[in-house]
């Protein structure tokens, strides 16, 4: 049981291993292609832009949805 245990643990630990150390290679062969250019910047800049208005959005949501609570919460005070 024990042995089987250790097998898993050493067979996982190398997959892991291998698995890191290829990402690292080509995360290292996009930098030196040129990857990361002015399209990716300018994606990214987008990203960033439609995450940030997601945000807002979102924001706006809470306060909407905190006002209607306030709102039920004064009906039921009343009644």
């Amino acid at each position: 049981m024990h042995l089987i245990v250790m097998l898993a643990i050493v067979f996982g630990g190398s997959i892991l291993v291998l698995s890191i150390i290829g990402s690292t290679i080509l995360i290292a062969m996009k930098i030196i292609r040129g990857g990361f250019s002015r399209k990716g910047q300018q994606l990214q800049s987008e990203e960033a832009k439609m995450i940030q208005e997601i945000h807002k959005g979102l924001k706006r949501m809470e306060e909407r949805v905190e006002a209607l609570e306030t709102i039920i919460l004064e009906r039921e005070r009343k009644e």
